[in-house]
């Protein structure tokens, strides 16, 4: 198997030189379990941080993080590949691009400024001009409520059940805090985060909004938008996540546009970060804060909302940060990689896909797992401060993997994308 790998260059502190290409196993096995070998550069580029592959136009696409671009690469040779038209504007750290499954569209995500920009790309795979999505607004910060939707997430929810906060004078922003430093205890049964929040509450680590993510917890009026991934839903629907202002906003495309449909609030400081949609239908949200999983469901009407969540485990620690979330072949697992303690935490889908269950944190064999990637029975991890790629075996009954079992050198990885 072949993998395109992005990575960070002198610009952002790396010392990548390009996209890299990295051998999984036998080149022409679909199997990733054999040695791993990084044969070099396809492209040389500014700090590829993420890179996507357009299957239909066998176009790669990536975000050229401190240019603020995305850039269209073609093939032109065996394992090298060349610019397709020029850099296009993106934003500010623009961290991650994803194509959607016609193969028309490319949406990218900007953590610096919080941009969501999709763009049309041609027959060829050339990017077309960007069109920037509507900003996100803040929960919990003074904009609270002026978006399309009108009441924020937590007054809708509370109205649902006979409670005017702005009545009580919690409506609105809140400080630090969330509504004027009182927790959600004090609201027993709001329907919030999926669930009734309240004395006796569980899920979530046992968290409320104010207590599931100290340690990435931002004063309001220092939080800002931070857009940092896409998710094509089924029906045209699109997700993206916004770690700075803890939510997951739905969209819908529309002959080519984003049109919003609504957000999801997840509780304050959490820091979504990356998604993966499951067949169930649930769509599994990993927060790089607070280091836990969320699972998000479409109710009877098609509003999206959060249905359970757990921690990755109890061996996290203080600054600790998730990264990428990724699942088994079969959907039975979901692997998280935990950067500081530098893990792989190992959490159980049961039920209908609804229920959450922690069931190991593993060594990740690398410093920095910054991206990992499951290929039938092996879990590629890149490491971004060892600058290497393992590879480690995975039990697929119990779900765990196994110790490393190859390792090769690569310039400061940050994302594995195969390639045909």
């Amino acid at each position: 198997m072949r993998l395109l790998v992005g990575g960070y260059s002198a610009d952002r502190g790396g010392i990548a030189g390009g996209i890299g290409v990295l051998i999984a196993g036998d080149a022409d096995s679909p199997s990733a379990g054999g040695p791993l070998a990084f044969v070099g550069e396809a492209v040389a580029a500014s700090s590829p941080s993420w890179v996507t592959w357009n299957e239909r136009t066998d176009v790669a696409y990536a975000t050229l993080e401190a240019e603020g671009t995305v850039q269209a690469y073609c093939r032109v040779g065996e394992g090298r590949f060349a610019p397709l038209g020029d850099p296009v504007e993106a934003g500010e750290a623009v961290c991650h691009a994803a194509v959607s499954p016609d193969g028309a569209t490319l949406v990218a995500t900007c953590w610096g400024d919080g941009r969501v920009v999709r763009y049309a790309l041609a027959a060829d795979g050339r990017i077309g001009r960007p069109s920037f999505a509507p900003a996100a607004v803040d929960p919990v910060g003074p904009a609270a409520g002026a978006g399309a939707g009108g009441a924020s997430d937590v007054e809708a929810a509370a109205a649902e059940v006979g409670i005017d906060l702005t009545a009580l004078g919690l409506g609105g922003r809140g400080d630090a805090g969330l509504f004027g430093g009182r927790g959600l205890d004090e609201f027993d049964g709001v329907e919030l985060f999926g669930g009734a929040v309240g004395a006796g509450a569980g899920g979530f680590g046992g968290a409320g909004v104010e207590g599931a993510s100290s340690a990435g917890t931002t004063p309001v009026e220092e939080r800002v938008s931070r857009a940092h991934q896409t998710v094509f839903l089924a029906d045209g629907v699109v997700a993206t996540s916004d770690l700075g202002f803890d939510l997951v906003r739905f969209w819908r495309l529309v002959d080519g546009r984003l049109r919003p449909l609504h957000d999801v609030a997840l509780p304050f400081g959490s820091g979504p970060r990356h998604m993966v949609w499951h067949p169930s239908g649930h769509l599994y949200v990993v927060t790089e804060y607070s280091c836990e999983v969320f699972a998000l469901a479409p109710d009877a009407t098609g509003r999206w909302r959060v249905v359970s969540g757990t921690p990755l485990g109890a061996g996290t620690l203080p600054g600790d940060s998730a990264a990428e979330l990724a699942p088994s072949r079969d959907g039975a697992f979901l692997y998280a990689g935990v950067r500081g303690s530098d893990t792989i935490a190992v959490v159980a889908v049961r039920g209908a896909g609804d229920a959450l269950m922690p069931v190991a944190l593993v060594e990740a064999g690398v410093a920095w797992p910054r991206h990992h990637r499951v290929v039938r029975d092996t879990l590629l991890v890149a490491g971004e401060r060892s600058d290497d790629v393992v590879s480690m075996t995975l039990d697929i009954r119990a779900g765990v993997p196994g110790r490393v079992r190859y390792r090769a050198p690569a310039p400061s990885p940050t994302c594995l994308t195969p390639f045909v």
